[in-house]
């Protein structure tokens, strides 16, 4: 699976940004699908996941702000970052797990910079 995240960029605090993860294959067949970020000098945290079933899951930091979604057409996953903070400036990596049998193998994007910032 090839995943390519995009939607990054330098935003004022208070404001908002959509990230979007396009996967090379139908996301069906993946089990879950996910946003990490890595801020300078910490280490990598989950931010939202959502299954394929639609479940999703948020880290307590970001719950009433973000939302992650999927357009299972576009084979795309979203992250809605609404009300962003200073704190919230990170590289945001997409993160697919896919399950085969009882194996599971996880792929990551390259990455996208988001920047809070007055």
């Amino acid at each position: 699976v090839q995943l390519q995240a995009s939607g990054g960029g330098l935003v004022q605090p208070g404001g908002s940004l959509r990230l979007s993860c396009a996967a090379s294959e139908n996301i069906f067949s993946i089990n879950a699908m996910g946003w990490y970020r890595q801020a300078p000098g910490k280490q990598r945290e989950l931010v939202a996941a959502i299954t394929s079933g639609g479940s999703a899951n948020y880290a307590d930091s970001v719950k009433g702000r973000f939302t992650i979604s999927r357009d299972n057409a576009k084979n795309t996953v979203y992250l809605q970052m609404n009300s962003l903070k200073p704190e919230d400036t990170a590289v945001y990596y997409c993160n697919a797990l896919k399950v085969i049998f009882t194996q599971g193998y996880v792929y990551w994007g390259q990455g996208t910079l988001v920047t809070v910032s007055s």
